[in-house]
């Protein structure tokens, strides 16, 4: 017989209150291919307020009771509208001073009006939560989603009326069960960081799209369409009028709700290049639905120690960033992103590595018109809970959520399962099948993941190695390993039967710090270990691009020391980017010198 407790209290006695917020969970199954689809914004100022002891999922605040069944009125511990306002897209530790370090529930609210237009169905899309997000609207709790960096859509087309009120409760608490888990070497902004916006659809429209080159190939285009809602529909078209091309796609049903279709068929294409970054316009068509986007065109692949853009063998002139400005955080904007490509390009780059987790879905279309290569990544960083089941499949839906956005961005060469992770049995079993759900997912383009150094044997030698196209190293000699003899004796002990990346080496400068090529922390011995590391890699035959660490110094708790003062200071710029350190020259030249073409 159930004991029968007689003063509990749900709000305060609880301590599973959390479950009930975990279903419905929205994941890459959810998406919708938004890509020139017309969208209303509710971006702008949102109430706001932090929740440390979790008491809007504790209390309930959502269901707004402000009277008992008696009608009497109720004491509260919350007033939506009177709270203080923030921007979204945004972090909260750039917004009030007394948010800064601030890690736990946040609770964001506003209030919206609708009015049907003749739609079926009404899509809210978040870009992205840090790190979980509950959502509810009007008084109903109805999804959640975690991953801090891709986006969630979710059907509220049940709840949604002519007045609205939305709260989403982001939190940002770092748990070891979580990817990445609770210790990295970045900020841990919190925060609806992009936009928010709901998307109207007719009862029949596109779910899925998705068009490439074939592997191999430099003329045969392929490619799926996926349509949900209204089954009776044979067919979709998919057209690219500069071409000439109209393609029809028969659909097959898949179940009750889902038909899809493939589609090969040969085109002239212009191929897309850093030196030529043409786009198409392409439509796709299915009933009343359709969608449009700007799509390239080019090859990628793996051959020996060299990489291929179509046909032609490349040196990837690259440079490691994190999203991050001193304003906005992890929340950076268009303008922010275009600046950030506009340094990489005077760099003489041709390659970014959009380090350590998904950045914006702009960064990709950005990079697919201004010409720049990219390196996606899932934040699979240092120790995660390898053993654990929870963990695998939220790292797995990461990387699906990334594949699903930017799988139609050119851009987009190489998708990395991870960074500097020990090579133990379960990390191996973990990141492996990663690898290959990334193979899966994507055929035509490349794996990697940024690997340490065999410290004991002084070689490249990571068994995750066999499972990835292209194989990233992180080294730091002449930093963090002062012996550059052993960067030596390292290049000399290792005969990868693969293409190398130096994904990271480099030091930390303070801007404006001077002295000799002895004193750390200086200008001076940043560009002292520029010298020595450019200067060994461009003699090895088998390293076929760099991505040093870092384009600009970016925000880390755990860097205290009298040059960081909360910084990584190992940027080649300024956190501000206002400043370029003497380093930054020493790269310039060397891709300058270097060109693009592999040998």
């Amino acid at each position: 017989m159930a004991q029968i407790i007689k003063n509990y209290t749900e709000d305060i006695h609880n301590d599973t209150y959390y479950k009930q917020y975990l279903s419905p969970e929205y994941t890459c199954k959810d998406m919708i291919y938004d890509c020139g689809r017309t969208k209303e914004s509710l971006d702008g100022q949102w109430h706001f307020s932090t929740d440390q002891y979790d008491y809007c999922l504790r209390g309930k605040w959502y269901e707004e009771k402000y009277f008992d069944e008696n009608g009497l009125s109720l004491p509260v511990d919350y007033d939506f509208d009177g709270w203080d306002t923030i921007q979204v897209p945004g972090v909260w530790n750039t917004q009030k001073k007394e948010y800064f370090y601030y890690e736990g529930p946040g609770v964001y609210t506003r209030t919206f009006i609708y009015k049907n237009h003749g739609e079926k169905k009404v899509i809210l899309k978040c870009g992205a939560v840090y790190y979980s997000a509950k959502v509810f609207l009007n008084k109903k709790f109805i999804g959640y989603h975690k991953g801090g960096s891709t986006p969630f859509y979710i059907d509220v087309t049940p709840y949604i009326q002519e007045q609205n009120r939305i709260i989403i409760v982001a939190d940002n608490t770092r748990r070891t069960t979580q990817v990445p888990s609770i210790n990295t070497d970045w900020f841990n902004y919190g925060g609806i960081t992009r936009s928010v916006e709901l998307i109207r659809l007719p009862e029949s429209y596109i779910q899925d799209f998705t068009i490439r080159l074939q592997k191999g190939s430099t003329n045969i285009l392929e490619g799926s369409v996926t349509v949900a809602g209204n089954t009776s529909i044979a067919t979709a078209q998919v057209a690219i009028p500069e071409l000439s091309l109209t393609i029809q796609v028969p659909l097959e049903k898949k179940d009750d709700n889902l038909k899809s279709g493939t589609f090969t068929c040969k085109a002239d294409l212009s191929l897309w290049s850093p030196e030529n970054p043409k786009l198409y316009d392409v439509t796709v068509t299915a009933d009343s639905d359709t969608v449009h986007d700007e799509i390239g065109f080019r090859s990628i692949e793996v051959k020996g120690n060299n990489i291929y853009l179509n046909g032609k063998a490349i040196y990837l002139n690259g440079i490691s960033a994190h999203e991050e400005s001193v304003p906005h955080g992890k929340a950076a904007d268009k303008e922010e992103i275009i600046a950030n490509f506009t340094l990489a390009k005077e760099l003489n780059c041709n390659f970014m590595r959009l380090a350590h987790y998904p950045h914006n879905e702009l960064a990709a279309k950005l990079a697919d018109k201004m010409g720049l290569l990219l390196w996606e990544e899932i934040p699979v960083y240092w120790l995660l809970d390898f053993d654990n089941p929870d963990t695998y499949a939220d790292a797995q839906n990461q990387l699906s959520e990334l594949i699903t956005r930017d799988k139609n961005r050119c851009s987009v060469i190489i998708w990395s399962v991870g960074n500097e992770n020990p090579d133990t049995d379960s990390r191996l079993s973990f990141m492996s099948r990663l690898a290959q759900h990334a193979h899966t997912q994507d055929p035509c383009r490349l794996v990697s993941a940024a690997c340490l150094v065999d410290t004991v044997n002084l070689k490249i030698a990571d068994r995750l190695e066999q499972y990835l196209d292209v194989i990233g190293l992180n080294e730091y000699y002449g930093w963090y390993n002062p012996d550059f003899q052993k960067l030596n004796t390292l290049m000399q002990n290792s005969q990868p039967t693969k293409p190398v990346i130096i994904t990271e080496f480099g030091a930390d400068a303070l801007s404006g710090a001077y002295g000799t090529i002895d004193e750390k922390g200086t200008e001076t011995y940043q560009e002292y270990v520029y010298k020595k590391q450019t200067a060994l890699i461009g003699t090895i035959p088998y390293i076929k691009g760099t991505t040093p660490w870092i384009l600009f110094d970016f925000r880390t708790p755990r860097r205290m020391s009298k040059y960081q003062h909360g910084y990584n200071t190992k940027g080649l710029l300024s956190a501000d980017k206002t400043h370029k350190k003497l380093a930054f020259y020493v790269l310039q030249a060397f891709y300058k010198n270097r060109g693009t073409q592999a040998e």
